[in-house]
């Protein structure tokens, strides 16, 4: 004997998540999280510090970054044998620093960053020869130290190298999104891609927003770790988007009847549970990761678990109102409630 599940039909349940009533308020979110994030960027472009809409760190403009700490950091420092920023700073403004080919090099602007209570400090400046490397390093142990020689970290990166590795960044992300919308258009329909494109986009906007802010805030750069986040995040993203629209579609294949509204609001009540489920299971370990590491890694973590939350948002609550907002409009709108 045979046994067959007969499919729903038109009214057969009613979807626990009316997205469609809520979708302006949803549409209004996503616009103030935008325009907080190119508020960021352009205030980060008018700081005299950054002068760019994101606090790029060494891997993309090029240059020396030289971490140092002190003896007493294992058995802890007293207060007068810590580094301070301000301290720092002004020595290193008033430090003369011989001139290699020519080129003078003013340590004023440098990056200054205090670790460990003032038992570390990171230095990153534009590119030093290793003489006047050298040289630093004495003069700060003269003034700061003891210094512990095994614990110098020293890191350098040409402007060329920089250079060429933020552009190969912003191309490697421009290529995701358009064989992103590529996919769409062929799996989909061109207004499927269209507003995966949009949701992407979305996320990616936001993402880098929370770190103009942490850069104008807190100092943080951005590196290459970041643009790693910025692609992971574009993958996860398509593929939430990829379910909403896969359920839509079956939805409306399986139950003609309903109207565009009912499609939608059904089909993001389905996938709910499944996205906040994956999403929760994923973001636990990059939370830990956040939290337990430091440096770059702690805040590759950071944008990978910001940028996940603000993904599942779109995927249920931007792309789907956006669609109605779309498939409202004129002899589109009729032809798919036709």
């Amino acid at each position: 004997m045979t046994f067959t599940t007969p499919r729903p039909g038109p009214g057969s349940r009613s979807p626990g998540l009316r997205i469609s009533r809520h979708g302006s308020t949803l549409i209004s979110i996503s616009l103030a999280l935008l325009l907080a994030a190119v508020l960021g960027f352009v205030m980060s472009t008018r700081s005299s510090q950054i002068g760019s809409p994101l606090n790029a760190g060494l891997d993309f403009t090029g240059g020396t970054s030289l971490q140092l700490e002190l003896r007493c950091a294992a058995s802890g420092c007293d207060s007068d044998q810590r580094f301070g920023v301000a301290a720092v700073r002004q020595f290193l403004a008033d430090l003369p620093l011989p001139p290699v080919d020519s080129h003078p090099v003013d340590l004023g602007n440098a990056s200054i960053q205090v670790l460990d209570g003032g038992a570390g400090l990171v230095v990153r400046s534009a590119a030093l020869h290793p003489s006047q490397t050298k040289l630093l390093v004495e003069k700060l142990d003269a003034r700061f130290g003891p210094i512990d020689q095994a614990g110098i970290q020293l890191d350098s990166i040409g402007p060329l190298l920089g250079a060429e590795l933020l552009r190969s960044s912003v191309v490697a992300l421009l290529v995701a999104f358009a064989a992103v919308a590529a996919y769409i258009a062929i799996r989909f329909s061109p207004i499927y891609a269209s507003l995966a494109l949009a949701a992407l986009v979305h996320d990616v906007l936001i993402v880098c927003g929370l770190f103009a802010w942490l850069g104008l805030l807190l100092g943080v750069e951005v590196d290459s770790l970041f643009a790693v986040a910025l692609l992971t995040l574009a993958g996860y993203s398509v593929n939430d988007s990829v379910v909403v629209f896969d359920r839509i579609r079956e939805t409306g294949r399986l139950e003609p009847g309903l109207s565009l509204r009912e499609q939608v609001d059904r089909s993001v009540t389905a996938s709910l549970s499944r996205s906040i489920n994956t999403s929760a299971t994923t973001e636990l370990p990059i939370i830990a990761l956040a939290i337990f590491s430091s440096g770059g890694l702690q805040w590759f973590g950071v944008a990978l678990a910001f940028g996940i939350a603000v993904g599942t948002y779109s995927s249920l609550c931007f792309a789907p109102p956006l669609l109605l907002l779309l498939l409202k409009r004129g002899r589109l709108g009729r032809q798919a409630e036709a």
